[in-house]
């Protein structure tokens, strides 16, 4: 089979950074099922994980958004057969998906949208995750009290992004008033389009923003941005009793106290931790991913896939890492399988 991938960390710049190699093909056992890749999507991990590869001489294939079609199944699946057009985000400690069959769990996989192709289905199952996790899980919004939430807002700190996109779909299903940043005449637009009840600019500090729209405080924060710019603002904005989450890294030490008064708290989300970790609950995310699928083929959520890079070659993917390096991509940048 086919792959692609790179055999040391580099910039993005450099000529062959991505390779395409010849592997053997996978077996696939226990709960792994086997799967022809038809489509994937990039994210910022994948740029994250690329600049920290070992230069060690071993091939890493990155990728971690995908949608195909299952070749086989190990013995303990129960969930899948051949044939079975399916999505999934994959796990970070695993070989990626920038290749044409890849063994993945089926405890984190599920029947893809029937209303999709697999290039846009693939640019939705880790960030959907994501923001499913953050909301539901990490800051624990009950999606289904509608009543409750509608007194509730939510701000999305990077609305225009893959996270953020989708975060401001499940916020507004979920019944919350929904203020997204984005500074862009372009990004504003997406975020109102995804159905943002406001939009502030997060160029500019965010508790200034929100008082011009005549709000005090937040009930929920979700910051898909950088955490160590925007922490102790959001201490300040965060409602009494509100719930903060993020899906960045931190550098510097914060102060949590700025949270104590206000009973506050702060959470991260990280989506492969079930994987990771192999979790007793891993099977949420196969059920959250057949969940949104359902919710995509009733017209409920939109897909955010908005650019096609075509078929996945070495040097489309650079070019795919490139843009998603500037901070400037706007939703999914989706690929094609590998050809031949």
């Amino acid at each position: 089979m086919k792959a692609i991938g790179l055999y040391k960390a580099a910039s993005v710049e450099t000529n062959g950074l991505f390779a395409q190699a010849e592997l053997e093909t996978p077996q696939a056992t226990g709960h792994d099922i086997l799967v022809r890749v038809k489509g994937v999507a990039v994210n910022p991990v994948d740029f994250k994980v690329r600049q920290g590869k070992a230069d060690d001489g071993t091939f890493k294939i990155l990728g971690w958004d995908a949608a195909g079609v299952v070749e086989a199944v190990g013995d303990d699946v129960t969930l899948f057969q051949p044939g079975d057009e399916v999505w999934y985000a994959g796990d970070v400690t695993r070989s990626g998906s920038n290749t044409q069959l890849q063994l993945v769990d089926e405890r984190i996989v599920a029947k893809k949208p029937k209303s999709l192709g697999f290039a846009d289905a693939a640019a939705l199952p880790l960030t959907t995750i994501t923001a499913w996790e953050a909301l539901f899980d990490r800051m624990m919004i009950n999606r289904e009290d509608i009543a409750a939430n509608a007194n509730k807002t939510l701000l999305v700190i990077g609305g225009a992004g893959g996270v953020g996109s989708i975060a401001i779909q499940l916020g507004k299903l979920a019944g919350l008033r929904v203020i997204a940043t984005a500074s862009r005449p372009e990004t504003i637009d997406w975020v109102k389009n995804l159905g943002a009840d406001q939009v502030i600019n997060h160029r500019n500090p965010l508790d200034e923003e929100l008082k011009a729209i005549d709000i005090a405080d937040v009930d929920y924060i979700l910051c898909t941005s950088e955490t160590d710019q925007y922490f102790d603002v959001m201490a300040e904005i965060i409602a009494p009793q509100g719930r903060i989450a993020t899906i960045t890294e931190a550098k510097d030490n914060h102060n949590v106290d700025l949270l104590k008064a206000k009973s506050a708290s702060f959470a991260y989300e990280f989506m492969f931790t079930r994987s990771m970790f192999q979790t007793p609950d891993m099977i949420e995310q196969h059920k959250i991913l057949a969940t949104v699928a359902g919710l995509i083929d009733a017209g409920t959520l939109k897909n955010t896939a908005n650019e096609s890079f075509g078929p996945l070659t070495p040097e489309s993917l650079r070019k795919a890492h490139a843009l998603l390096e500037t901070g400037k991509a706007i939703g999914k940048i989706t690929f094609d399988g590998i050809p031949g």
